[in-house]
């Protein structure tokens, strides 16, 4: 059963890598055209977005996938099955439009009040936050209909949509560079007309996916669904703000060069996309996965040897992204470099964030989602407390460690409600010996550097001997044949 995750998670990873690669342009492309106050603003409303998409898709997406496996449990031929699942296709969907919609009304009839909250450099500019919440409605609009692709396994569909909004994204972004639009006084805003195009299409083209299935809601059903996901939305809104609030303060707790400061704070973080990156296609496959109907010894065993490998395989991007973190800087302009620090900080943070998703899948099956309120409520205000406490003496640094603290407090939480109310056997030895060898050897490297002054190809040497050590460990300790898991993904995927 663990290798069918096994290869959900490589098929979307290796087609998942290439559409965010792709997507990953934009950031040398961003960061070389605008100063560090203007790539401010695109932190800032990016960080911000995530944040609207969670609080109008209402823990829609969860849902969907745990009421379409109670409609496989209960039973029938194939069509009866389809039917109830397409009922439940039709009510989530539209839920999720008339949220949207009333969000874009809103939006458009206090544009100015809104302007003039976000901060100063957004004065005078409300077209960016009308272009924004546009973004956002069409986003909301193709969620549902992206998680019934992926409910049905139909991986390669999904990625190829998701694909074809990146390189509409990245190729408006460059042919406007190229056109000198982004030098108009317009400048940002251009960003976001980029993004706003790319949503527009992508909904148009998963329009075909729905088998004229239109937006329909049964609110009988809806009272159901919304019992479940009503504590998954109130987790999901006080987790998307621990990953935006970071962001939000820097801007208004820095008193001189705060979107300068945003600006390097939100290049460097883009950096951390790897990492970032092996934790979405990881929750791409797995949440679909956990979700089915598998028995609960079955789901302890196969949700227990997951988080083991999640945490092998996390430990190797942090190393091979931590050792070799001036490499990984020249993604960004030069005046962003300066930030390049924080890396190995915002990488532990990433880790800790697949820790805690690995950890929440079982109240997820259990139906015992209120428990995410409390693990996600917990983070928000460690995040909160130590943004306080550090972001005035440390700048942007402080902002980096209070996500790590704050991940930190939500994986306690998360494994202290597991062994209370569902105890599942995790390999902690295991997972230690992970995370011990490859922070140490991070250290080892960084010794290296501080007593032996190591750099250029000497340091580079080291690092990739310190790398290779790892991997090799991880891969015999696991006794990985990596012969045949390839194999097994290259048959999946024909």
């Amino acid at each position: 059963m663990l290798e069918k995750l096994a290869k959900q998670t490589a098929i979307y990873g290796i087609s998942t890598i290439v559409v965010r690669f792709l997507s990953y342009l934009l950031t040398p492309i961003y960061t070389r055209i605008f100063g560090q106050e203007a790539y401010g603003i695109v932190t800032d409303v990016y960080a911000l977005i995530p944040f609207a998409l969670v609080l109008l898709s209402m823990g829609m997406e969860s849902s969907y996938f745990r009421f379409a496996a109670k409609a496989e449990a209960q039973g029938g031929d194939k069509a009866q099955i389809e039917a109830r699942k397409r009922h439940l296709f039709a009510t989530t969907w539209g839920a999720n439009l008339v949220a949207a919609a009333l969000f874009f009304v809103i939006v458009w009839l206090f544009r100015e009040p809104i302007t003039h909250l976000m901060g100063e450099a957004y004065v005078g500019h409300s077209e960016y936050i009308m272009l924004v919440a546009l973004i956002i409605f069409f986003d909301v609009a193709t969620m549902i209909p992206f998680s019934r692709l992926r409910e049905r396994g139909e991986a390669l569909r999904f990625v190829l949509l998701k694909a074809c909004s990146v390189v509409i994204n990245v190729s408006l972004a460059i042919g406007f560079e190229l056109v000198g639009l982004f030098d108009s006084e317009f400048g940002v805003g251009w960003v976001f007309v980029t993004n706003l195009v790319a949503s527009v299409v992508t909904f148009l083209l998963i329009l075909r996916t729905v088998d004229r299935t239109l937006p329909h809601i049964d609110t009988q059903q809806l009272r159901k669904i919304f019992a479940y996901s009503l504590p998954l939305l109130i987790g999901g809104i006080a987790g998307t703000a621990n990953e935006f609030i970071d962001r939000q303060m820097i801007k208004y707790i820095i008193p001189t060069d705060s979107m300068a400061q945003l600006g390097i704070y939100g290049a460097i973080c883009k950096i951390a996309v790897v990492m970032t990156l092996f934790t979405q296609m990881y929750r791409l496959a797995a949440e679909p996965f956990f979700l089915s109907n598998f028995s609960q010894s079955e789901f302890k065993e196969s949700n227990a040897a997951a988080l083991k490998y999640y945490m092998m395989v996390s430990m190797m991007i942090f190393l091979g992204i931590a050792l070799f973190r001036d490499l990984f800087a020249l993604i960004v302009g030069r005046d962003f470099r300066e930030g390049i620090f924080i890396l190995p900080v915002i990488l532990g943070g990433n880790v800790l964030a697949g820790v805690w998703l690995n950890l929440s899948f079982w109240y997820k099956r259990e139906e015992k989602t209120r428990f995410a309120v409390y693990v996600t409520m917990v983070g928000l205000v460690v995040t909160i407390i130590f943004n306080l406490l550090l972001l005035p003496r440390w700048g942007y640094y402080g902002g980096a460690w209070a996500r790590l603290i704050a991940e930190s407090a939500m994986v306690v939480v998360s494994y202290y409600l597991n062994r209370r109310y569902f105890p599942t056997p995790y390999d902690l030895k295991r997972i230690a010996e992970y995370v011990v060898l490859g922070v140490g050897l991070y250290f080892v490297s960084e010794a290296a550097i501080s007593t032996l002054s190591l750099q250029g190809a000497m340091l580079y040497a080291l690092n990739l001997c310190l790398f290779s050590l790892y991997v090799i460990y991880a891969v015999r300790r696991e006794n990985i044949n990596l012969e045949a898991l390839i194999r097994s993904v290259l048959k999946r995927k024909r």
